[in-house]
């Protein structure tokens, strides 16, 4: 098994889904600089981590959403390599084109970074089939500008094919109906706000995530 995380100027979890990937998985993981023009060959999972991409400047995600890298990233899923955006890449992943909706300012207005309570409202997909029977679980969220935003015609689109996969129990930042992660193209993009990869092991509060990463390879 084999993935790639994009490293982009001011990524600051870029190593965390290195290490959460390989724990998790076993996978070989390839880091890619945001100025290249390709991925790495035989590819099974992209990973676009959280971080303050080009500090977060314009939009949140939208000068990462023009680098060189992203042309192969959009190629590559098209091809149905499973691709997770993770906080600023799910961002990254809206400012693409890549999922729909947009990650506005968080309604209270500051910064909020704790631990957040998730349905999983779609176990029956190629990022969470490994939760099985599970509909809660723990992860952490660290974000400004988390607050997912899309019109009614879109939400119902969402969530009348079964795209949002996670759900706010207690909605830290006011996104609409409580979307924490969503699933584009063929299924196999996923864009989520809360961190997988800061829950990959008991000893972090939570192991959660690392069912995320084994789910998304295990399906390579």
């Amino acid at each position: 098994m084999k993935a790639a995380v994009v490293v982009f100027p001011g990524s600051n979890c870029d190593r965390d889904c290195k290490v959460a990937i390989e724990r998790s998985t076993g996978a070989a993981v390839e880091m890619v600089w945001h100025g290249d023009t390709s991925l790495p060959t035989g590819l099974d999972l992209i990973v676009l981590p959280g971080g303050f991409s080009y500090g977060d400047y314009l939009r949140c995600g939208a000068m990462a959403a023009l680098s060189p890298i992203m042309a192969d990233v959009k190629a590559t899923a098209g091809r149905g390599v499973a691709t997770v955006g993770i906080c600023n890449g799910f961002q990254v992943l809206c400012e693409a084109g890549m999922l729909p909706g947009a990650l506005l300012r968080n309604e209270g207005l500051k910064y909020v970074c704790r631990t957040v309570e998730l349905e999983v409202t779609n176990a029956q997909t190629r990022f969470t089939a490994g939760y099985a029977g599970r509909r809660q679980v723990a992860m952490t969220v660290g974000n400004g500008e988390g607050n997912f935003f899309a019109d009614d015609e879109t939400l119902d689109r969402l969530e009348g094919e079964g795209q949002v996969v996670f759900r706010y129990l207690d909605n830290p930042n006011g996104s609409a109906r409580g979307v924490a992660g969503i699933l584009g193209g063929a299924g196999n993009i996923l864009g989520l706000m809360p961190h997988p990869d800061r829950a990959f092991e008991a000893e972090l509060g939570s192991a959660d995530g690392a069912i995320l990463f084994q789910s998304a390879l295990a399906s390579a």
